[in-house]
């Protein structure tokens, strides 16, 4: 597995507007086919071009693993058709006003940590449209559990003031090593900046060395 910077509509927040499992990559509409292509070869992926609530933004408002895809009751239905028709996988809409669903959920195919924001009923559909276990805590003091944390299969990267207890929660649920990172020199919203599959970890254009090295820790070991 390795680790690629990469950046987007020339800037680094590559997870605000791209998402992937180990199949499908869902890229904006109008995004760059060269740079698609790329990014494809990357992640070892198929390239899926489609919208959501009508705009840009697949990673802020789309949770995806290989199980299935959650997207915001936002999203309108030709793109949930479309996604259901390309993916062939189980798609489920989520019922809650917190339509930024990657900001307050974060999952691989065994566990997801969650938002207390959320109800219960949106942790059920969660389970069910995901097939994980759900734990609903704060993350470093924020509710915006998505944001703050990303994984993949063997590894992820959380908040650097997270709390040590948690990360061992959170790894026994999700399966994972967790490591404590920012990105993009600095910053601490870590999904904002990676975008990450069981291939491969795509990184935005400003991360660090030092960041490197963690994410190093956290996905290749």
């Amino acid at each position: 597995m390795d680790i690629i910077k990469f950046d987007v509509y020339r800037g680094p927040n590559i997870g605000v507007y791209i998402n992937a499992n180990d199949d499908f990559l869902l890229l904006p509409m109008g995004f760059a086919q060269t740079k698609a292509e790329k990014l494809a070869e990357y992640l070892k992926t198929e390239i899926i071009y489609s919208s959501v609530a009508n705009t840009r933004l697949l990673g802020a408002l789309i949770v995806m693993n290989n199980n299935g895809i959650l997207l915001p009751k936002t999203a309108y239905m030709d793109e949930y058709e479309f996604l259901k028709k390309e993916t062939k996988m189980e798609i489920g809409v989520l019922d809650s006003k917190y339509s930024a669903l990657g900001n307050v959920i974060c999952a691989n195919d065994k566990g997801a940590i969650v938002s207390p924001w959320l109800s219960k009923d949106d942790c059920k559909t969660i389970e069910q449209v995901l097939g994980v276990e759900v734990l609903q805590k704060r993350i470093a003091g924020f509710n915006q559990t998505g944001a703050v944390m990303v994984a993949n299969n063997s590894g992820a990267a959380i908040h650097p003031e997270a709390d040590e207890e948690d990360m061992k929660t959170f790894g026994n649920i999700m399966g994972v090593k967790i490591e404590q990172t920012t990105i993009n020199n600095g910053i601490p919203y870590v999904m904002s900046g990676i975008v990450v599959n069981n291939h491969t970890v795509v990184v935005g254009s400003l991360t660090s060395g030092p960041e490197i090295m963690m994410l190093t820790r956290a996905f290749l070991n």
